[in-house]
Parts: C-alpha cells; sequence; structure tokens
C-alpha cells in the first residue's frame, strides 16, 4: 500500500510540474493583461535626431487574441508604427508592420525576428532573420528586446557591431488617453 501510494504521489507531482508555463507563455500572459491600454514612453537610449525629439511617445496595445498582439507606436502624430508580436511553438517572434497615411505598406516593413528560446518571463529577445536579412542587410546584426514588469514596457535595439543603440521605456503605472487608429487601422 505504501508503495502504491508513493507512486501516486510521484506520478501527481510529475504532472503538476509538467504543467508550468513556460517562461515565453508567462511573458506572453503578462503582456495581454495589458490589452486595451495605452501608455506614454520617453526615448532613455539613442534617437537624438528629429524622428523622435520633443514628440509625444504612446504605445496602445490595441489588439490582443490568443497568438497575436498588435501595439501601435505613436510618435506625435506619426501612426505609421505598429509591433505585431505572435506567440507559437512557445516562441515569440517581433515584426514591425509600417504604413503610410493612406494604410498602404511601406517599403520597409515586417522586418524583426524570432526568439531563439523561450527567454524569459521578463525578457525576450529577437535576432533579425532571414527575412529582414533580405530586406535590410545593414540590419542583418540587428536584435532587438523587450522587457516587461509590473511598472514598465522596454522596447530595445542593438545593431551588434556597431554603437547604433534605441531603447524606449514606457510606464504601465499610468495609462494615458488612447490614440485614434494607427494608419491602416479603422476604429
Amino acid at each position: 500500500m505504501k508503495k502504491i501510494l508513493l507512486v501516486c504521489a510521484l506520478l501527481c507531482s510529475i504532472l503538476i510540474f509538467g504543467q508550468e508555463k513556460s517562461e515565453a507563455k508567462q511573458f506572453w500572459e503578462n503582456l495581454q493583461k495589458q490589452c486595451g491600454k495605452s501608455f506614454e514612453g520617453e526615448v532613455k537610449e539613442g534617437a537624438a535626431n528629429d524622428t523622435f525629439r520633443d514628440k509625444k511617445l504612446v504605445m496602445h496595445i490595441r489588439n490582443c487574441d490568443e497568438n497575436t498582439i498588435r501595439i501601435p507606436f505613436f510618435v506625435g502624430e506619426d501612426k505609421s508604427r505598429t509591433w505585431v508580436l505572435t506567440y507559437k511553438n512557445d516562441r515569440i517572434q517581433l515584426k514591425h508592420d509600417h504604413r503610410h497615411e493612406d494604410g498602404s505598406e511601406d517599403k520597409v516593413t515586417q522586418y524583426g525576428g524570432t526568439a531563439s528560446n523561450s527567454g524569459s518571463a521578463t525578457l525576450q529577445f529577437f535576432p533579425a532573420d532571414q527575412q529582414t536579412c533580405n530586406l535590410l542587410p545593414n540590419a542583418s546584426a540587428n536584435v532587438w528586446w523587450i522587457t516587461l514588469d509590473e511598472t514598465s514596457f522596454t522596447y530595445n535595439l542593438r545593431r551588434i557591431g556597431s554603437d547604433r543603440l534605441f531603447t524606449v521605456k514606457f510606464d504601465l503605472t499610468k495609462t494615458v488617453t488612447t490614440p485614434s487608429a494607427p494608419w491602416g487601422w479603422k476604429d
């Protein structure tokens, strides 16, 4: 009888441990909790050019379903950028969707990469994929990463082998007014 109870206890513990969520899944679910909310950010590193200088930076975690999260990133009145995250096979992919005001795709769009492992619940890395290398040969050494915790979401870009670094940090403790639809979307 003791052996049977021991075997049952062992099997139960295996089943419990076998059902733990992966780090990527935890990251995904934590980001989905913010769906529908908008947050203001600020550049922490890089981008001292006019594209971002003195502009209000807002991200809107606008669209979430089981496997896709779309996050428009507004730079002042420029509504051309959307980060598209996709969850598949315990990996997260990041793509950049760039649009013109009329909603048509920019010639430089759909670049990014897929995490090479499940990452952590607070950090996901995205090395440039082959599509990015083909589209933007100079970006073949790009690595993007996103950090996420209870108080902040940080989007980062580093071009390996160069001084290029860009970091924008969003304060998740304070929501802001949700902007109108990004270019190419309808409210």
